[in-house]
């Protein structure tokens, strides 16, 4: 069974409430229709009943009557979630009349049903910026616990025969959030990631910290940082395998592992690889992507108390179907971790 088939047996297994807020836009409505078709999640479309009946009929879309519908312009809907928003922000100077004008944004909308416990997840970003998606979540969602940055992780999946990682997956982070992360936030890093792994790909996490260093062969000021990013991510995790500074050769090859760092939990066999900068990571995994013939899947945003994906405003109506089924994971994971 391959990841996605796995991914989707488990969302179909326990159905999460995703919200949609570009629910006018076509290739959204196309992923939301073979979603509800195939009993994947639970999907909440915001923006008017009229304009996404319509659409979805001149798309021949026929399961778009099984979606539960939300229209932002609804003063019920802006009674119900505006004062949420206004206690949220009231201490940045927001007064009552802004909270309701806010929330009648389809972005932030999602993210206060999301707050409220009206729905699990949201996928958006068909229409809009990554900035403006992540503005919404991070004013409304926020971080996790003992979280206070949000990174992005790709998913890489390997052709068969390549020895590296956990059952062909490698995870990258981060590859698209954070530029320059201090030692705590690459810590921080560190566990989501971890949790990723765990949530995403079904791995038990086996992280390296990388560096152009393995255990003191150089020294600059960027080693000292992954090392004490590896410190404190022990301190948020002691369960966690995870070791650095390391270089890429002795996170992922026994035999390299063996002469470099003897000693190291990882043993060569890790799986979930954090990079010392956004341009590391970045570089690195489009490298991988397009040398080794590797699928690329994500970004996954983690780190927030509840799942919010980004999509690309080039994506296909298949990323967004897949971004879904990601954010179904990830909430049943972090459901899972609650309970």
């Amino acid at each position: 069974m391959s990841l996605f088939e796995s991914l989707t047996e488990r969302a179909k297994s326990n159905p999460q409430r995703i919200v949609l807020p570009e629910g006018t836009e076509p290739r959204t409505l196309t992923a939301a229709d073979r979603i509800l078709a195939e009993s994947i999640a639970k999907v909440i479309l915001i923006g008017d009943p009229g304009d996404i009946h319509s659409m979805a009929k001149e798309l021949k879309l026929n399961h778009i009557g099984k979606a539960t519908i939300i229209n932002p312009a609804d003063e019920k809907v802006i009674d119900k979630y505006a004062p949420l928003f206004y206690e949220l922000r009231k201490k940045k100077g927001i007064t009552m009349e802004q909270a309701r004008l806010t929330t009648a944004n389809p972005l932030y909308l999602g993210c206060l049903m999301v707050k409220a416990g009206d729905a699990d997840g949201q996928v958006a970003g068909a229409m809009n910026t990554t900035g403006n998606v992540l503005r919404a979540a991070f004013q409304v969602i926020k971080t996790q616990p003992g979280i206070d940055v949000v990174s992005g992780a790709f998913i890489m999946l390997l052709p068969d025969g390549l020895p590296f990682g956990s059952n062909g997956i490698l995870v990258f982070a981060d590859c698209a959030v954070v530029p320059d992360p201090d030692a705590r936030q690459l810590a921080q890093i560190a566990i989501s990631s971890a949790q990723t792994a765990r949530d995403i790909a079904g791995i038990k996490p086996r992280v390296a910290l990388l560096s152009f260093s393995t255990k003191g062969s150089a020294k600059h000021e960027r080693v000292e940082k992954v090392i004490e990013a590896t410190r404190i991510a022990r301190e948020m995790d002691p369960e966690l395998i995870i070791d650095g500074e390391l270089q890429a050769d002795a996170a992922i090859v026994p035999g390299v592992a063996q002469t470099k760092s003897p000693n190291s939990p990882l043993s060569g066999r890790a799986n979930v690889l954090i990079f010392p900068s956004l341009e590391v990571g970045n570089i690195a995994y489009k490298l991988v992507q397009r040398l080794g013939n590797v699928q690329a899947v994500g970004p996954v945003l983690q780190g927030l108390a509840a799942p919010v994906n980004d999509l690309s405003r080039g994506c296909f109506p298949e990323d967004i179907y897949k971004t879904v089924i990601m954010t179904c994971n990830q909430a049943i994971g972090l459901h899972n971790a609650a309970n």
